[in-house]
């Protein structure tokens, strides 16, 4: 058996792993690749495999950095069937024709600058239509079936608490008479006590255990605190005039928020009586429709949330809750003075209408941007809660006076404690662990602790590691061999940091030139800014 990682190595995004044995390969999730310029650029490159040799597809869940590249596999060739929940099924249904048509969009906007260059246009990676067409091949499998896909491959999918419809896939694998290997991808595991999620399904054992590592160097706050903190932060906002911007996930963040301020809002205590005369927006046509999964699918509720249904009570709809469809209803958010909480994807800012909201806002100081998932690194929302001062967008430098707040509890992701946790509650441990979807400083502090807490070796693969699992169950390193990055990559990646650095210098620059500066200090960084200016158009050229 061998195993690949062609993304979300060392890095959160991308997530794409394949598996070679009793003569087949097939792949766990095809995601796509978000954060810096280099990095989304390699979701435009070819696949670093042969399309035709891959059999099959298991899918863990419906988020983009796990399924968005699928339509794109679809588009050149692949006709095998993807496994996957019903409800991510139900999601991707959504998700993915929302990413083709985000992609479609971008690409407008770009071909309009190409074409006033005197340019050729471009194309998306996939367009909506390639989103739809592509879910045919879906195949939905329920939680705990056990599915033989080939001789001597088989799987089943548990539930791993993240969002709905979420899974834990475990495979066993026997090749040529030998003795059956066993290997665990978690996918990415939930917390414990989650809004209307289950926890996450407990394993039994596994020879190997391939697990994300989101939050692998840190803890979480705890969720009854953080959900308290919560409804402060939007009474306190409201009372001083301001909005409560919230960059959510359009898929299973935005939901739990509305059921945690659902139960707040039944609730008659003085103090918080007066949550629910305050108006609540969801501006999201994704979140919408996602929403209306949600209600479709509460097999994969909580307790909790089941009670709210038994009670008659839909647990995702309360006063003063409203959807907002179109463009103009969206803009119309931000002519009306009235204080008020909008809820907007993208998570992470970097596309969708939630950019509207923050040009908006971000500048005024009686708002509050309140994150409440994980940003990451080069996106604009981790920009925001990392405290520039000033961001770009759309074009404009807004400057940063909005209070910025970020409670970690609603994540969707397992912290130091929660991982370990979940490993330490298998009963027969892996041989080896590969640390996948994280940053890698916070990888290394995981390796860590688990090697010092649980005696386990702990491997952190890099983009296109190649692991040979041998008959007796020990672990061999292929060679190292890049098809991904190339000099082109290099050079995209080395302009991307000189970009944040030009912004970061601009700030200063900005800040310092309110006190005294001397003429002559200033004078050296023109000269030296007019021989970069230089260099860089001897190299267009």
């Amino acid at each position: 058996m061998k195993v690949t990682f062609f993304g979300a190595a060392r890095g959160v995004t991308g997530s794409c792993h394949m598996v070679e044995a009793c003569g087949k390969k097939f792949l766990i999730d095809c995601g796509m690749f978000q954060g810096t310029l280099t990095e989304q650029m390699l979701n435009y490159e070819e696949f670093p495999f042969n399309i035709q040799d891959i059999d099959f597809v298991i899918l863990t869940h419906a988020h983009i950095d796990h399924s968005g590249r699928i339509p794109k596999l679809f588009i050149s060739g692949y006709r095998g069937p993807v496994y996957a929940t019903k409800a991510t099924c139900d999601l991707c249904s959504i998700m993915l024709p929302d990413s083709g048509h985000i992609q479609e969009k971008e690409i407008e906007w770009v071909n309009r600058k190409r074409m006033r260059a005197g340019k050729k246009p471009t194309t998306p990676m996939y367009t909506a239509e390639d989103g739809l067409n592509c879910i045919n091949i879906f195949k939905r499998v329920e939680y705990n079936e056990y599915v033989e896909v080939a001789e001597g491959i088989s799987f089943r999918l548990i539930d791993a608490g993240h969002m709905l419809g979420s899974a834990i896939v475990e495979i066993w694998i026997t090749e040529n008479n030998e003795e059956t290997k066993k290997i665990v991808f978690s996918g990415d595991l939930g917390t414990a006590n989650r809004p209307i999620i289950r926890d996450p399904d407990p394993v039994e054992d596994t020879d190997f255990l391939v697990i994300e590592s989101t939050y692998g160097g840190r803890l979480h706050g705890e969720m009854k605190e953080q959900s308290q903190e919560l409804i402060s932060i939007l009474l306190d906002t409201i009372d001083r005039g301001g909005n409560v911007i919230i960059p959510s996930f359009a898929v299973g963040r935005t939901q739990e928020l509305l059921f945690e301020i659902n139960k707040y809002v039944e609730n008659n205590e003085n103090y918080i009586k007066k949550l629910a005369e305050i108006p609540v927006y969801v501006d999201s046509p994704l979140a919408i429709n996602a929403t209306k999964v949600f209600e479709r699918n509460p097999e994969c509720y909580n307790d909790e949330a089941l009670q709210y249904l038994l009670k008659g009570d839909n647990p995702l709809a309360f006063k003063n809750l409203h959807f907002v469809e179109t463009a103009d209803e969206s803009r119309a958010l931000n002519e009306d003075p009235t204080p008020k909480i909008i809820i907007s994807a993208s998570g992470m800012c970097e596309v969708g209408r939630i950019k509207h909201h923050l040009k908006w806002n971000l500048w005024r100081p009686e708002c509050t941007v309140l994150f409440v998932g994980f940003q990451a690194e080069g996106t604009l929302g981790r920009r925001i809660l990392n405290g520039e001062k000033m961001v770009k967008i759309f074009g404009e430098e807004i400057g940063v006076n909005a209070e910025i707040r970020y409670l970690d509890a609603f994540s969707g992701h397992a912290d130091q404690d929660g991982l370990i946790s979940w490993i330490s509650d298998l009963k027969v441990k892996p041989k080896n662990i590969f640390l996948v979807h994280g940053e890698y400083t916070g990888q290394l502090k995981l390796k860590s602790e688990i090697e010092d807490r649980l005696g386990i070796n702990c491997l952190i693969p890099e983009l296109e590691d190649s692991y040979t699992i041998n008959k007796d169950k020990t672990c061999e390193k292929s060679t190292f061999n890049l098809k991904y990055i190339s000099s082109r990559f290099e050079v995209l990646e080395l302009l991307s940091e000189l970009k944040l650095d030009i912004d970061d210098m601009t700030n200063v620059i900005k800040g310092q030139l309110k006190h005294n500066v001397e003429e002559d200090e200033l004078v050296a960084i023109r000269e030296k800014l007019s021989d970069l200016k230089e260099t860089i158009e001897k190299i267009k050229k």
